[in-house]
């Protein structure tokens, strides 16, 4: 048996190493580490409570909106507040926007260039791939930037900046939308659906969403064009749906709230059980191998204190199980618990797998661009957008929300008006998580198991094929 090192990885937000054990030319057994201790947890305890609005969105440049949403759920929790109605809208206006734009890239700029690389020249598709998605040179650039850039437009309007902005409060958004604005938002939101009807899809999004098994997606995607269809035809060609195999568990906290309840429910989906509810009590934080004291394991009553010389921890991401059990969380999750009828189906046929991954990335996108339009029509403009606060000075509670990547969560414990505790966990942190007490390896962990490396070794795109399709924020994960 070999033991190789891959890291660390371009194309990655933060650093991520993974140390993988080959026998025959296979991943017998897989450690992922992350690397760089960050200690946001630490930083937060002893301030005023409503640091969190300042300091938590700090945490990533890239999904700061979630960051700052799940921040001013703890503390709505806290203090006891509802917030308005139309705050809640604009939030989910916002945050639609900044999952999107990470989609498309993580779908553009981080996953696809991968099939452009030298090992897949004697592909027949290979020529035209490689000029569309070789990075730097790929064309596609030139044609999904732009398309970015106007779904962070949605952010100054709502926001008044991105990232990092104090716009998300408890009782909802500071900043109100007025008529003409509503329609500059409308109009953005047009724009980024006619680019995913010519560009991603080649097709409406009421024909895409309204697929509902394999063989409807079969019959539709015959003889189109669009990234979409490019990328399952080379999924089909490397047999992709057999490719990072995850843990057959899929965990969702429920994302984008209204007074209509959820866009995307909450819940846990496992074969044969279907979807059932979670139990948020549950949720516990191992650190047998991580780089962190012994403590309580529930994230509410937890600490975050380093222990870089403990024997055996090989990562600073702790591995937080639900009862027990390491589960995959992400858009795969998000729209199965959901009951997104293909991606229930595609689940329920091939699991969770590098192909269901970035199949469920893209729907998601379809499904918010509809969803965006729907909430800017909603917003009544005579109406506020943020209640008063209630200052709080002692109080607990949770922050459950869904990033792109998956569900995240920020536990508050406020005592004489301070921070006393406070706990996240990531979406790669459930995902990149290290192994447990019990020897259970985390989600990357065991879906790298048993992919073929043949005598690539650290520089195998399988590998790489697996990793990306997680699409792992490593400065989020890092406490």
């Amino acid at each position: 048996m070999t033991r190789i090192t891959i890291g660390p990885f371009n194309r990655v937000e933060g650093d991520l190493e993974v140390k993988l054990d080959i026998e025959d030319g296979v991943v017998a057994t897989a450690e992922v580490t992350v690397p760089l201790y960050r200690g946001f947890e630490q930083i937060l305890e002893g301030r005023p409570a409503l640091d969190a609005l300042a300091l938590a969105p700090r945490i990533c440049g890239i999904c700061s909106v979630s960051q700052s949403i799940a921040a001013a759920a703890a503390l709505r929790g806290a203090m006891g507040i509802e917030a308005a109605p139309n705050g809640v809208l604009a939030a989910n206006i916002a945050h639609a926007a900044e999952n999107a734009a990470d989609h498309l890239t993580h779908f553009y700029i981080f996953f696809m260039p991968d099939f452009a690389r030298a090992a897949y020249k004697s592909s027949l598709w290979y020529d035209a791939i490689a000029e569309r998605f070789a990075a730097t040179t790929g064309r596609v650039g030139r044609e999904i930037l732009p398309a970015r850039a106007r779904l962070l437009e949605i952010m100054g309007m709502v926001a008044g900046k991105w990232p990092h902005s104090l716009a998300f409060q408890p009782g909802g958004t500071t900043r109100a939308i007025d008529l003409g604005e509503r329609i500059r938002l409308l109009s953005i939101v047009a724009g980024f659906r006619s680019f995913l009807e010519t560009t991603v899809f080649d097709g409406s999004l009421d024909s895409l969403l309204a697929i509902e098994d394999t063989e409807q997606l079969d019959r539709w995607r015959a003889g189109r064009g669009g990234d979409f269809c490019r990328f399952l035809a080379i999924a089909d060609d490397l047999q992709l749906d057999r490719l990072g195999k995850g843990p057959g568990i899929l965990m969702s906290f429920g994302a984008y709230h209204g007074e209509q309840g959820a866009l995307f429910g909450r819940g846990v989906f496992e074969e044969p059980r279907g979807v059932t509810a979670l139990a948020t009590a549950d949720i516990a934080e191992d650190v047998s191998h991580a780089w962190m004291r012994d403590g309580a394991t529930d994230p509410a009553l937890s600490a975050t204190i380093p222990d870089p010389d403990k024997v055996g921890a090989y990562s600073w991401a702790k591995a937080p199980r639900l009862g027990g059990r390491p589960v995959e969380v992400g858009a795969l999750a998000r729209q199965t618990v959901a009951g997104q009828p293909l991606l229930r189906a595609l689940a329920a046929r091939s699991g969770s797998n590098v192909r269901n991954r970035v199949i469920a990335r893209l729907i998601e996108t379809a499904q918010l661009a509809v969803a965006m339009e729907k909430w800017i029509r909603s917003l009544r403009l005579n109406e506020p957008f943020c209640t008063d606060d209630k200052p709080q000075r002692e109080g607990r509670a949770a922050g459950l929300i869904e990033a792109a990547r998956g569900s995240l969560g920020h536990w508050i414990e406020l005592s004489n008006g301070k921070i006393s505790r406070y706990q996240i966990i990531a979406p790669t942190t459930w995902n990149f998580s290290p192994r447990d007490a019990e020897g259970r390896p985390g989600p990357l962990e065991q879906a790298l198991v048993g992919t073929a490396v043949g005598s690539e070794g650290a520089s195998s795109v399988a590998v790489q094929h697996v990793v990306r399709s997680f699409d792992p924020c490593m400065v989020c994960t890092a406490h």
